[in-house]
């Protein structure tokens, strides 16, 4: 939510934090979104989530 600061969630953040708190609970949002914080973060995600995708044989 704009304008509005979400405690601990990092800064820049808090729109990944909502949309994932849409689809599971806050406490799994607030890790994925935090995961992200770092360029390496969201590379480990991503590396992370296309292996996943690899072995559903997507």
């Amino acid at each position: 939510m704009p304008g509005k600061r979400t405690r601990g969630i990092t800064p820049g953040r808090v729109n990944v934090y909502e949309r994932l708190k849409e689809s599971m609970s806050k406490r799994k949002a607030a890790r994925i979104a935090n995961a992200g914080k770092t360029k390496s973060g969201r590379s480990a995600m991503a590396k992370k989530a296309a292996r996943t995708r690899a072995r559903r044989g997507r």
